[in-house]
C-alpha cells in the first residue's frame, strides 16, 4: 500500500478510543419517526422481543402504548419497571423511575418519548438526560423520538407546521446514537390511522387532521426524517473511511469539488460545476489552492475573488487552501471529503513544459484513483496584453534591482572569502561557502535573486579559482561535473530557502489572522451597547488591514448613518451612501475585489446576522492589493460576521430587556386591578354603609349615632384617598414619570407636617423625636419625603400594638443624614429586601394586610433622591426602619447607615 494512502494513525487512535468507551458505556438505539403514529413503540417492542428471543435480559421503563390494543400486545412477556410518584400542585405524576433502572441494571432498557419533559421534583429535567445516565452505567437503551423534536429542526418544523415545539432534544444526543432506525409510513397511511383513531382520540385526531396532520406537511416532515437519518448514517460513513479507507472514495453520496486556478476560465469552470451538482442533486465546494511557487499578480487576484464568489452565489461552499502541490492538496481534500466528482480547466493551449511535466489534469488523473475528474475546456487564449498601467487600485511593482544587487553583493563577498582561504583549502571547501552565500540571498525569500546568486557563484568559482585562472575555459573536463552538481545544489537551496521563507510567512500571516480574531471576539464579548460593539471592531479592522473603517446602521426608516469610525471628519458622498445602501439591502458585498462595482475605491461588507443584515462596513485599505487577496476578504468576512453576531446578541438582548420590561407592567397592571378590586372594596363598602344608614334611618338616629357614622365615613374615606394615592405614586415611580422638585428644607418641618397628618392616627401613642442641635439644611422634595414618613408610621402602627411607643431619629453626617423610625412591635419577618417588594404583605394573622405599596413606595422616593432605605429588627423588640438622604444636591448614590446603638 502506499505509504500516503494509509490510515491516519491520530485516526486510528481516535477510533480505538471511541470503541474502547464505547464497550464501557450502553449502546443507543434511536427509532426515529416523522410524526406521531407511524409506529415507533411498536417497531422498538418488535425489536425487542427479538432482542428477548436472542437471550438478553429486556426491561420496559416506560413505555407508552396509548391504549392501543396491539401494541400492549407486544408488552406481554416483558418486565416493567413502576413508575415513580411525584407530587406536584396537588396532583399525583407518574414518571419513569431511574434509580429503580439504575438498582435493576438490564442489559436492555426500553425508555419510551426520548424528548418528553420530566415533572419536577425529578433528579434530571429531561428524559433524554435519564437515558445518557442511563448509557454511562453502561445499560443498553432503545428509545423513540419524532424529527420535530431535533433543536435544530424547531423553527423549520414550526414554520411549516404553524406548531412550536416546545420539547426539545439536542442533535448531539441523536449524533452519538450507536443506530438509527427509520420507522417510516407514508403520509395517507398515517392519516389513514389517524382517521380509524389509531393515533389519538376521535376528537383529538379531528383538530390533529385540521391543523397539524395535513397532508403536505406530512410529507415535509417525512423528508425531514429522512434527511436527518441520512445525515448520521452518512456521519457514521466518514468516522469509519477515515480509520479504514482513506484514500479510497466511497460513492454513497454524490460531491463534486471545483478547481479554481489562477487563469481566466475560472467563471466557466465554477458554472460548470454548478450544472453537474444541480443535475446529480449534489453538494459542491469551490476550492483554490494557493501555492508558494509562482506569485500572483493583482488582476489575477480579482479573477480568482471573482470566480469564489461567483460560486458562493451559485449556492456553493468555498475555500481556500496552501501548500506546495496543487494536485496534492486538491486530492486530500477530497479524500477528506468523501468528493466523487472533481472539475478542473483544461489549458487550451499545450505548451512545452506541460509536455515534459505533464498538467494540473494530469497529476490529479495519476491520483486520483476512485475519483472521476472532469476536464472542462478553459476559455480561449487571451489577446496580447496591453503594457501594465499604474493604477490607484493596482499599483505596478517595481523591479527588485535592490534585491539582485545585494545578490551579486553576496557572490563578490563569497569570491573574496574564497581568495583568503584559498591557500589553505580545497577547491572543495571553497564551494561551501559560495553555498552558504547562496544560502544568505535566498533568505530574502525572492528566487529571481536566489537564481542569480546561484548561478554567479558556479561562474564566479570557474573563473577566480578553477585553472586556468581568470577564464572561463576549463582544462579538466571532471570540473564540468563539479559545477553541474554546484549549480543544481545552489539551485535546490535557493529554491527551498525560499519556499520556506515563503511558508513562514504563511504561517505567521494564518497565526495574526487568528490572533485578530480571537481578540475582536474576546473585545465584542466583554463590550455592551451598539457603539461600543463599533467602535472596538472598527478599531479592530483599522489596525488589521491599515485601513479606513467606517460602521454603518440603519435608523428608524431604514437608511444606512454612520455610527462609527477611525476617522471623525470623514463623510460619505451620495454615490457611497447609494453604495452601502445596496449592500445593506440585498445583504452582498460590493466595491473593492469584489464583481460588483470594482473599480471603486473601497469595499462594503454586509454585516449579516441570524435575521438578515444589521449594518454595513465601509473599508478603504491603503494597499489596495492586499485586500483583493482571496484569504483577505474571508478575513474581513470573518470579522463582519463576528461584528454582526455581536450587534445580534445585542440587540437580542435589548429586546429580553424590553419584554421583561413589559411583562413587569404587565404584571404591575394586574396586580394594581387586584388591588383596586380587593383593597378598596373595604373601605367603599364602609362608607357605603355609614352613608346609607344616615340616609335610611337618620332621623331614628341621636346626634352620638351621627357623629360616629359621620366619623366612621371620614375615617375610610380618607383610608380610600391614602390607598388611591399609593396606586397613582406607585404608577408614576414604575413609569419613570415622577418629578422630583428638590430645595434646601428644614427636615424639622417636614417631619412635623408628616406627625399632623397623622395626629388622630397617632393619638394614646407615646412618642419621642430626636433631631440635633445645628442639623443643616438637606436638599429634598418635602411633599414625597413627608410621604416617605407617613408611610411608615402608617406601617408601625398597622403592625404594633395599640399604645406601644414609637421614636423618630435624625442623625447628622458630613454627606448625609439619617433618619429612622422604630418600634417596639413584634419585629419583622425574615422576608430581607422583599419587605419592599410591591404588593408584598407582611401577613401577620393579628392584623388585616394592607396594600403592599407603603414600603415600596418608600424605597423608589427615596432612590429617586440618591438615597438608600433599609429595615432590620430591634434589639429588645421591635423594628427600625432607617434612610438617608444625600447632602449634596447631584448625589447619585449615598452608603448604608451604620445602625445606631439601642
Amino acid at each position: 500500500m502506499n505509504a500516503d494512502h494509509r490510515p491516519d494513525p491520530d485516526t486510528l487512535l481516535a477510533l480505538a478510543q471511541q470503541e474502547e468507551r464505547q464497550r464501557q458505556s450502553g449502546r443507543l438505539k434511536v427509532f426515529l419517526g416523522a410524526a406521531p403514529g407511524v409506529g415507533k413503540t411498536f417497531a422498538m417492542l418488535e425489536a425487542a422481543r427479538q432482542a428477548q428471543r436472542s437471550g438478553v435480559d429486556v426491561v420496559a421503563g416506560v413505555v407508552e402504548t396509548h391504549r392501543r390494543a396491539e401494541t400492549e400486545a407486544l408488552l406481554d412477556g416483558i418486565e416493567q419497571l413502576a413508575p415513580q410518584s411525584i407530587a406536584y400542585r396537588g396532583v399525583e405524576l407518574r414518571e419513569f423511575d431511574l434509580d429503580a433502572a439504575l438498582a435493576r441494571h438490564p442489559a436492555l432498557l426500553l425508555v419510551d418519548e426520548l424528548a418528553h419533559s420530566n415533572a419536577p421534583g425529578s433528579r434530571h429535567a429531561k428524559r433524554w438526560q435519564d437515558v445518557q445516565e442511563l448509557l454511562a452505567r453502561g445499560i443498553d437503551v432503545y428509545t423513540t423520538l419524532n424529527v420535530q423534536h431535533l433543536e435544530s429542526l424547531n423553527d423549520v418544523v414550526a414554520g411549516i407546521t404553524g406548531v412550536v415545539v416546545r420539547e426539545t432534544v439536542p442533535d448531539a444526543v441523536l449524533e452519538q446514537a450507536d443506530a438509527v432506525e427509520l420507522v417510516d409510513l407514508p403520509p395517507p397511511e398515517l392519516i389513514a390511522r389517524l382517521r380509524a383513531g389509531k393515533v389519538y382520540l376521535p376528537a383529538q385526531a379531528e383538530r390533529a387532521r385540521e391543523h397539524f396532520f395535513r397532508e403536505a406537511n406530512l410529507a415535509a416532515l417525512r423528508e425531514l426524517a429522512l434527511r436527518s437519518t441520512a445525515a448520521q448514517v452518512n456521519a457514521r460513513v466518514l468516522t469509519l473511511k477515515a480509520g479504514t479507507a482513506p484514500a479510497a472514495t466511497w460513492s454513497t453520496r454524490e460531491r463534486v469539488l471545483v478547481c479554481v486556478g489562477a487563469d481566466s476560465s475560472g467563471a466557466r469552470i465554477v458554472r460548470a460545476g454548478r450544472r453537474l451538482a444541480a443535475q446529480l442533486h449534489a453538494e459542491w465546494t469551490a476550492v483554490y489552492v494557493d501555492t508558494p511557487q509562482h506569485g500572483v499578480a493583482a488582476a489575477t487576484r480579482e479573477e480568482i475573488v471573482a470566480s469564489l464568489r461567483l460560486a458562493e452565489q451559485l449556492g456553493a461552499e468555498t475555500v481556500t487552501l496552501s501548500g506546495r502541490s496543487v494536485a496534492e492538496e486538491v486530492l486530500s481534500y477530497a479524500r477528506a471529503r468523501n468528493v466523487t466528482r472533481i472539475i478542473v480547466g483544461r489549458p487550451a493551449r499545450s505548451s512545452w513544459r506541460l509536455r515534459l511535466r505533464g498538467g494540473l489534469v494530469d497529476a490529479l488523473l495519476r491520483g486520483s484513483g476512485d475519483i472521476e475528474i472532469h476536464a472542462v475546456p478553459s476559455d480561449a487564449p487571451p489577446a496580447p496584453p496591453a503594457p501594465p498601467t499604474t493604477t490607484a487600485a493596482t499599483p505596478a511593482r517595481p523591479w527588485p534591482w535592490r534585491a539582485y544587487g545585494l545578490a551579486a553583493v553576496g557572490v563578490l563577498l563569497a569570491t573574496a572569502g574564497c581568495y583568503l582561504m584559498a591557500p589553505y583549502f580545497e577547491l572543495a571547501n571553497l564551494i561551501m561557502l559560495y553555498l552558504i552565500g547562496v544560502v544568505l540571498v535566498s533568505r530574502r525569500g525572492e528566487r529571481g535573486p536566489a537564481v542569480l546568486a546561484a548561478v554567479l557563484s558556479v561562474l564566479a568559482f570557474d573563473f577566480f579559482f578553477v585553472p586556468p585562472h581568470l577564464t572561463f575555459a576549463v582544462s579538466d573536463t571532471q570540473y564540468f561535473v563539479t559545477f553541474a552538481v554546484m549549480l543544481v545544489v545552489g539551485l535546490v537551496i535557493s529554491e527551498l530557502t525560499v519556499r520556506e521563507r515563503t511558508q513562514g510567512e504563511q504561517a505567521r500571516l494564518r497565526e495574526r489572522r487568528t490572533a485578530a480574531l480571537h481578540q475582536l471576539s474576546k473585545s465584542l464579548a466583554s463590550l455592551r451597547g451598539a457603539a461600543a460593539l463599533l467602535d472596538a471592531a472598527v478599531r479592530h479592522i483599522a489596525e488589521v488591514f491599515e485601513a479606513q473603517v467606517l460602521a454603518l446602521l440603519p435608523d428608524e426608516q431604514g437608511k444606512l448613518t454612520i455610527r462609527a469610525g477611525m476617522r471623525a471628519e470623514f463623510t460619505m458622498n451620495a454615490k457611497e451612501q447609494s453604495v452601502a445602501q445596496w449592500v445593506y439591502d440585498l445583504g452582498r458585498a460590493a466595491g473593492l475585489g469584489t464583481s460588483t462595482l470594482p473599480f471603486v475605491d473601497a469595499v462594503y461588507v454586509p454585516l449579516l446576522g441570524k435575521r438578515g443584515a444589521v449594518g454595513a462596513l465601509r473599508v478603504r485599505p491603503a494597499d489596495a492589493a492586499r485586500l483583493v487577496l482571496p484569504e483577505q476578504m474571508r478575513l474581513l468576512e470573518a470579522f463582519a460576521n463576528q461584528t454582526a453576531l455581536a450587534l445580534e446578541v445585542d440587540r437580542l438582548g435589548e429586546e429580553a430587556r424590553e419584554a421583561r420590561l413589559a411583562a413587569d407592567t404587565e404584571r404591575l397592571r394586574s396586580s394594581l386591578l387586584a388591588s383596586v378590586s380587593h383593597d378598596l372594596r373595604t373601605p367603599l363598602a364602609a362608607i357605603i354603609g355609614s352613608a346609607s344608614s344616615l340616609v335610611e334611618y337618620g332621623e331614628q338616629l341621636d346626634d352620638g349615632e351621627r357623629r360616629e357614622l359621620a366619623a366612621n365615613i371620614q375615617s375610610e374615606a380618607e383610608r380610600l384617598n391614602r390607598l388611591v394615592g399609593n396606586l397613582l405614586q406607585a404608577t408614576r415611580l414604575e413609569a419613570g414619570t415622577l418629578t422630583l422638585h428638590k430645595e434646601a428644607h428644614d427636615l424639622e418641618t417636614v417631619i412635623g407636617s408628616a406627625l399632623a397628618r397623622l395626629a388622630t392616627a397617632l393619638e394614646g401613642r407615646p412618642l419621642h423625636t430626636t433631631l440635633p442641635p445645628n442639623l443643616p439644611l438637606v436638599p429634598l422634595d418635602p411633599l414625597l419625603i413627608e410621604q416617605v414618613l407617613v408611610n411608615l408610621l402608617e406601617n408601625a402602627l398597622h403592625y404594633t400594638p395599640p399604645g406601644s411607643p414609637l421614636e423618630i431619629g435624625v442623625e447628622g453626617h458630613t454627606d448625609a443624614v439619617v433618619i429612622t423610625v422604630a418600634d417596639r412591635g413584634p419585629g419583622l419577618p425574615a422576608a430581607g429586601e422583599q419587605l419592599f417588594q410591591r404588593f408584598w404583605r407582611g401577613g401577620q394573622s393579628d392584623h388585616p394586610s394592607g396594600s403592599g405599596l407603603g414600603l415600596a413606595i418608600c424605597r423608589g422616593i427615596v432612590e429617586l433622591h440618591g438615597g438608600h432605605i433599609e429595615a432590620s429588627a430591634r434589639v429588645g423588640g421591635g423594628a427600625v426602619f432607617r434612610f438617608t438622604l444625600p447632602l449634596a444636591p447631584d448625589a447619585a448614590s449615598a452608603p448604608p447607615p451604620q445602625e445606631p446603638a439601642p
